[in-house]
């Protein structure tokens, strides 16, 4: 089997608040308050799937990430396929 890919679940709307984004998700119909750095895994995503690793390279071309961040990336991916707002495949 090979390596799990993800994507934004579609269509959503992100409105900046104050630190914090609210992430209006079509589909569902729900909305969820979010803090950083979920904005940005969904940007990075954008319409694509994309492997952990690919993933992590396009945060990586951006942000200055850490040693730890691929366990964190697959933690809040993990999170994010919960509340609906990521597939994983």
């Amino acid at each position: 089997m090979g390596a799990s890919t993800y994507a934004a679940s579609l269509p959503f709307k992100s409105v900046a608040l104050d630190g914090l984004s609210a992430i209006y998700h079509g589909a569902s119909g729900a909305t969820h308050v979010v803090a950083e750095p979920v904005p940005q895994i969904l940007e990075a995503l954008g319409g694509d799937t994309l492997t952990l690793a690919e993933l992590l390279a396009r945060l990586g071309a951006d942000y200055d990430l850490d040693d730890d961040a691929e366990a964190g990336l697959s933690a809040r991916l993990d999170e994010l396929v919960a509340l609906g707002l990521v597939i994983a495949r």
